[in-house]
């Protein structure tokens, strides 16, 4: 893997270079050893490129695939989800949708995909691929319009591990 320019799309969270999925990833396909990983990390993000030999390759084709889903696609998942069901999904879980269907060797396994967010997050996205614009849930209903509330804390961990226990504590 190389790093290289990063090209926004209708999933935002999907547009990074270096996931913390990735390094997850190749802890447990390098034998949980954290040193390696930490090692492997360092000069990945010295040199720019990081490289799995075949052994591990094969060990991540033993359960996982692999797909690329563009905006187009995306986008037409969303529609076409929208059309058969009158489902409305975010970007994110449309890009899950459009790989899961692009991976699937065997029609007989249920196939299951989470959503990741509400279709609410994306509206533009959404309305762009439906022409309907999603409503967001009925709790939400009022959010922009409710007074923002907050408190301010300097970056110290006790403090802050105070200021949210006496916020549970209220209730």
């Amino acid at each position: 893997m190389t790093i290289g320019e990063v090209h926004p799309t209708l999933s935002p969270s999907m547009d990074i270079q270096v996931s913390s999925n990735l390094e997850r990833l190749l802890f447990e396909i390098h034998g949980r050893d954290g040193a390696a990983i930490a090692e492997l990390m360092d000069r990945f993000r010295s040199e720019g490129t990081v490289s799995v030999d075949a052994g591990r390759l094969d060990l991540l084709s033993e359960h996982w695939a692999a797909s690329r889903v563009d905006d187009a696609q995306t986008a037409a998942t969303i529609s076409g989800l929208y059309e058969q069901t009158g489902m409305l999904i975010d970007p994110h879980t449309a890009v899950g949708l459009a790989a899961a269907r692009a991976a699937r060797t065997d029609p007989s396994v249920p196939m299951v995909v989470l959503a990741t967010a509400h279709p609410a997050k994306f509206p533009d996205a959404v309305e762009a691929a439906t022409g309907v614009r999603p409503p967001l849930p009925e709790h939400l209903s009022d959010l922009f319009d409710r007074p923002e509330k907050f408190d301010v804390c300097p970056n110290d961990f006790e403090t802050v591990r105070g200021a949210i226990e006496a916020t549970l504590d209220r209730g």
